[in-house]
């Protein structure tokens, strides 16, 4: 591993860089704090991708962009004279140093639940209105649920146990089933969005990431649809005038091929 002088070499050596593009390169000059935001969102879900790969060298290339991104970002607000990376480094640093009085006051928590808690408190006195402020608008809703119920919990809103979660998930789970039989089409979508959000309360208690695990099952299944679609191909066949049943005996092919 690098020292901590040749890190802030190589970071220096970035911003450098930074400056260069931003003089010469007719692309890197004409970019915006807008034009780059959808870029940004990009480089996060391929950084995802590869986290969820387990492969660490994408891994290190993915967070290499995301580190540009920030730099241009800082370099752009410069421009405008409006913040640059000292003042980005200084406010996150301030902001962590206020945020975790049990390091650097004297503060006792017993576990990282109540540390959750008193960040959550902190951010209040900060001005706050809601706890839920902090929740962005433009995240995934399955994500913006798993925020939602962190942040309610660390407020103490939030069940004593999974068992309490998993008869609300019954619940809500027939709650649907009446809605179904009405053929109610609003209060079916309606209850039926409630038992999403009771099934990711309820995989918060698990410690399972419900957005990760749904991507898992993603790729799983695009990795044995693919497998289906190769060997119906190199067997002459064509998938479109395949029955079900035909098509399930390649489907267990491919699970097996997996294991």
């Amino acid at each position: 591993m690098h020292t901590k002088e040749e890190k802030i070499a190589a970071f220096a050596r970035l911003l450098d860089i930074m400056d260069d593009l931003r003089v010469g390169c007719p692309w890197d000059k004409k970019q915006t704090l807008d034009s780059l935001r959808h870029l940004t969102i990009e480089e996060v879900y391929e950084l995802a991708d590869a986290i969820l790969e387990k492969d660490m060298n994408e891994i290190k290339k993915e967070l290499g962009d995301l580190l540009l991104h920030i730099v241009f970002y800082a370099k752009i607000g410069s421009e405008t004279k409006d913040f640059d990376i000292a003042d980005i480094a200084e406010a996150i640093s301030e902001k962590l140093i206020y945020r975790h009085p049990h390091i650097y006051g004297d503060v006792k928590v017993k576990d990282e639940n109540e540390v959750k808690e008193n960040w959550e408190r902190l951010k209040l006195k900060e001005g706050k209105k809601s706890v839920l402020e902090g929740v962005p608008k433009s995240l995934p809703a399955m994500v913006k649920a798993m925020r939602i119920q962190e942040k309610a919990r660390g407020v103490g809103f939030d069940w004593d146990n999974k068992e309490q979660v998993w008869e609300k998930v019954q619940e809500e789970l027939q709650e649907f089933r009446d809605e179904i039989q009405k053929n109610n089409r609003q209060k079916m979508e309606d209850e039926f969005g409630d038992v999403l959000f009771s099934l990711i309360n309820y995989a918060r208690f698990l410690n399972i990431n419900p957005e990760t695990a749904l991507e898992r099952t993603n790729k799983k299944f695009i990795k044995r649809f693919q497998f289906l679609e190769e060997k119906i191909k190199f067997d002459g066949k064509d998938l479109k005038n395949m029955n079900l049943e035909e098509m399930e005996t390649y489907w267990r092919a491919a699970k097996k091929n997996e294991s």
